[in-house]
């Protein structure tokens, strides 16, 4: 039990971390003019070819353009991006994802949501994040080591998934959603019950603490003499602290391989990673965050999916569009709604992830051969899964917005950006 607490502490932690800097990298582009443009340029032909139906283009097992794509789909993935942003926006945690568990519900192959998944997360990084404030707690040499590390896992994790669909698309897809209902089986439950913990001890959730000092495992692992050594954190403490790089680019290894399976961009580890596994403080640690998330998405998205074909550009771009519109919104509704309520919908919402891909296991394992149940069974587990997964998400969007727009009139005396609950800064 302890274990296993321990484990989704550091989920929870990855969590919130990539959901602060998807907030942080959203009102970057919101609150400036010119970045608005840009990303209107970027849509606009988009926006044209979108609501034409494109009809059959080249597809199959090696396609370079996706096989089929239509109005209805681009109207999806603006949809997917909206709801997404909502609860990264009022939970603050957990947004991320369900994006594309969201995609392959929606009917787009594992392979294609998770490099679309990728490059939206690259397309928004590279407009919205302010790396010149962050960029100064940056360790050069932490992060060299990082991501010489981080490269090879997306290359890792890349061939991985091309590998599995090449040799069968189902197989692609139940490791794909066998992957995602792992993580986020364990991380709903754990939520559920610390939600319910927190109702039976009065605990509203309206405060969030926690401390971010040095760990008994960040203390062994720094010292682990395997040259060569890597000096960080001068600024913060007298002589600074010393870790082995062999270290550092083994961990940026495992975030590139997660980045490059699941389409997650590495930022929702990086954070706890290094805090409490590296015992690199939390102001170096955000720096060199930023850097590896545009890095690591970039390199994955554009080496080992893009130049295959599986990026889907058009969801890409809806998908941007509607998480500014509802991180934006959601962050709002954090003013108006009970911290316990929010507490409650992140475990709600992150355990219609796993049921969703949960419920598609057994149609991949029958069309794999792996077990032999009736299809009407399996097909009818898949559709429940898709069915319970939409109505949560979408009973999540509805409350939001009705909240949003029953307070509008609080809301609009507010002239700061509001930030989510989760994601407050830690004292």
């Amino acid at each position: 039990m302890g274990t296993g607490r321990r484990v989704f502490e550091f989920l929870k932690m990855a969590s919130i971390a990539h959901a602060k800097w998807d907030y942080e990298v959203s009102m970057s582009i919101l609150k400036q003019r010119k970045k608005m443009w840009i990303l209107f340029a970027m849509l606009l032909p988009i926006l044209v070819v979108a609501f034409v139906d494109a009809g059959d283009m080249l597809g199959s097992k090696t396609a370079y353009a996706p096989a089929f794509y239509s109005t209805g789909i681009f109207l999806i993935s603006i949809a997917i991006g909206l709801c997404a942003g909502l609860i990264t926006g009022c939970i603050g945690a957990g947004g991320g994802f369900i994006i594309t568990p969201a995609l392959m519900a929606a009917g787009v192959k594992g392979i294609l949501a998770v490099g679309t998944d990728l490059f939206h997360i690259f397309a928004k990084a590279i407009m919205g994040t302010a790396v010149h404030k962050k960029l100064g707690n940056v360790s050069v040499k932490l992060a060299i080591a990082f991501l010489v590390g981080s490269a090879g896992g997306t290359f890792i994790g890349g061939a991985i998934n091309k590998g599995l669909y090449d040799y069968d698309p189902n197989l692609s897809e139940a490791f794909i959603s066998l992957i995602y209902a792992v993580l986020l089986g364990f991380l709903g439950f754990y939520a559920l019950a610390d939600f319910l913990k927190s109702r039976k001890s009065k605990d509203t959730g309206d405060a969030h603490g926690g401390g971010s000092g040095m760990t008994s495992l960040s203390l062994k692992v720094q010292n682990i003499n395997i040259p060569p050594a890597i000096r960080f954190d001068e600024d913060y403490i007298p002589g600074g602290r010393k870790i082995s790089g062999v270290i550092v680019a083994l961990g940026g290894v495992v975030v590139g391989l997660m980045a490059a399976i699941m389409g997650v961009g590495g930022g929702f580890i990086t954070f706890p990673m290094f805090v409490y596994v590296f015992g690199i403080s939390s102001m170096t640690t955000v720096g060199t965050d930023i850097l590896q998330i545009i890095f690591t998405a970039g390199l994955a998205a554009t080496t080992q999916y893009a130049i295959y074909g599986y990026v889907f550009y058009s969801l890409a771009m809806g998908m941007l569009l509607g998480s500014l519109i509802g991180i934006q919104i959601g962050a709002l509704t954090t003013k108006v709604v009970k911290g316990i309520h929010i507490r409650g919908f992140y475990a709600v919402s992150i355990l219609a992830g796993f049921i969703n891909r949960a419920a598609t296991l057994p149609k991949k394992l029958v069309d794999l051969e792996v077990i032999n149940w009736p299809k009407p069974v399996v097909n009818g587990i898949e559709s429940a899964g898709n069915v319970i997964f939409w109505i949560v998400v979408a009973a999540f969007a509805v409350w939001v917005i009705s909240k949003f727009v029953a307070n509008i009139g609080v809301l609009r005396g507010e002239d700061d950006y509001a930030k989510p609950v989760f994601v407050k800064e830690e004292a």
